[in-house]
């Protein structure tokens, strides 16, 4: 359970670290917008190494579904654009998954 808190958490700074960079490129914001997107992404990468798995593309796959979800909350509450029937639909997909990655059978027997 306390890897959803660090995908979760992960996913928000990175979310914002990258929204910093669009703020400033696209948004016409000043360039200090950059310091606190770079310490963001900086929080992203060490909260995805505490992500329990033995190997780093198994938690990066899985975290690819909690990012996408996480991305379509941020359209909603930050930017005021609501998800659409295809974004909802696309994220369910993903999230299913990346259930599949965390919760799926690691014996060698099955594919």
């Amino acid at each position: 359970m306390i890897s959803l808190v660090y995908y979760i958490s992960a996913a928000l700074a990175e979310i914002g670290g990258c929204f910093a960079f669009w703020a400033w490129l696209r948004l016409g914001k000043t360039i200090y917008w950059v310091f606190p997107g770079i310490v963001s992404l900086i929080a992203f990468a060490l909260l995805l190494t505490r992500i329990e798995s033995l190997f780093a593309g198994r938690a990066f796959a899985a975290y690819g579904g909690v990012y996408i979800f996480a991305s379509l909350l941020w359209l909603w509450i930050i930017e005021g654009q609501r998800p659409d029937k295809w974004d909802i639909l696309g994220a369910a997909i993903c999230i299913v998954g990346t259930a599949i990655i965390l919760f799926g059978s690691r014996d060698p027997k099955i594919i």
